[in-house]
């Protein structure tokens, strides 16, 4: 593909899917993420050619001029549309396919200082919301999406939404995905969880046994009956007009 076809390719990819872009005028000039992109393109042919150095000091102006860093080695794809810009690093590793978006903040990192394949896959139709990172050696499935703020340390399926620190999926294929068990979700806290539930239950099984019991007790206690009581009542009267102390109605007056 010719360069030109290129630049209209890229400039069209940003008007179908940002609705403050009014104009391609605005595109070719405001728009620092596709700056970025074009300036990458120069870097990563003159990198494969051998010009490390220039290729290094030409990112390193770019991420000056626009906020963006993206190594010349990694490997992008056509239509990228990163938003906004500011803060996005991508790793020398990392491959991205073809109309991928990336919004704000979003870095494709690298784990430990390990040689080889290190940073992130995203394949094609990949969303990235604003301040998600996306570390290691993983893969993002196609058409899959990453809530912002995410932090996703592990393969993404295709067509998936995940969310959440560590990231989790949370729709599957246009199905919601219910967590039921907090394993699932990685959480360092999960192992908390799962303790205070096995709590619960013991207790809710405790609590149930003594309301048994209780149950039980106030069901098997013989009940008095009326005539007793009247009986009781009687007996405490007379003890009381036997009693010289006291006076009976109509005495004294």
């Amino acid at each position: 593909m010719r360069l030109l076809d290129r630049i209209r390719e890229d400039v069209q990819a940003v008007m179908e899917r940002d609705p403050a872009a009014s104009s391609q005028a605005m595109v070719l000039l405001c728009y620092p993420g596709l700056h970025a992109v074009w300036a990458h393109r120069v870097a990563h042919w003159l990198w494969q050619r051998g010009y490390k150095l220039l290729a290094r000091v030409m990112s390193q102006a770019t991420r000056f001029f626009t906020g963006i860093e993206i190594h010349p080695a990694a490997r992008i794809g056509r239509r990228l549309f990163i938003d906004h810009g500011i803060g996005v690093v991508i790793g020398e590793t990392s491959i991205v396919g073809d109309d991928v978006t990336l919004y704000q903040g979003v870095t494709l990192g690298g784990t430990g200082k390990q040689v080889g394949k290190r940073h992130p896959t995203l394949r094609n139709g990949v969303f990235v919301g604003n301040n998600s990172n996306i570390l290691g050696d993983i893969t993002v499935g196609e058409n899959s999406r990453v809530g912002a703020g995410s932090v996703v340390l592990r393969d993404v399926p295709p067509d998936s939404t995940v969310v959440g620190v560590p990231a989790h999926i949370v729709y599957l294929r246009g199905e919601r995905v219910l967590i039921t068990d907090p394993r699932e979700i990685s959480d360092p806290l999960s192992e908390v969880m799962i303790a205070l539930g096995d709590e619960v239950k013991v207790l809710k099984a405790r609590v149930d046994r003594l309301d048994g019991e209780l149950q039980q007790t106030v069901r098997h206690e013989p009940a008095r009956p009326l005539t007793a009581e009247k009986e009781d009542s009687a007996e405490y009267r007379r003890e009381q007009s036997a009693k010289s102390d006291y006076l009976t109605i109509g005495e004294g007056i």
